[in-house]
């Protein structure tokens, strides 16, 4: 059985992406952490993301975060092009849902149980 590796781009202090890692690591997947905030995606990372796991723009918006209220996105992004929405999430990281785990062939945004079974689970 082969090791999986796989990269979180998560935030440290947030149970969730805690949860997530250690449902991982529970998973038997090598583990490799990116401070969602201190390494940030790049707009060209987040669109490769968006390929590579075949999702909606909008899940990578954390709509319940402070500075997606802050900054008034719900009345906003239905008049931004992508390519702004991708630039404003890479220039704020904690507009970004978290975690995202990716392994290069398949990429998750947020944490679910099952979603991980189904996703990450034995290699």
């Amino acid at each position: 059985m082969s090791v999986r590796k796989v990269t979180i781009i998560e935030y440290p202090k947030c149970s969730t992406c805690k949860a997530a890692i250690k449902s991982l690591k529970a998973k038997g997947n090598e583990v490799t952490t990116r401070h969602i905030v201190e390494d940030t995606p790049t707009a060209k990372e987040l669109k490769e993301l968006l390929q590579v796991g075949g999702l909606d723009i909008k899940k990578l918006f954390n709509t319940s975060g402070e500075v997606y209220r802050e900054l008034g996105l719900k009345d906003k992004l239905a008049d931004m092009t992508e390519d702004e929405k991708l630039e404003l999430l890479a220039s704020h990281g904690m507009l970004i849902k978290r975690p995202i785990v990716t392994d290069g062939k398949q990429v998750t945004v947020g944490y679910k149980e099952d979603q991980y079974e189904q996703a990450w689970g034995r290699a």
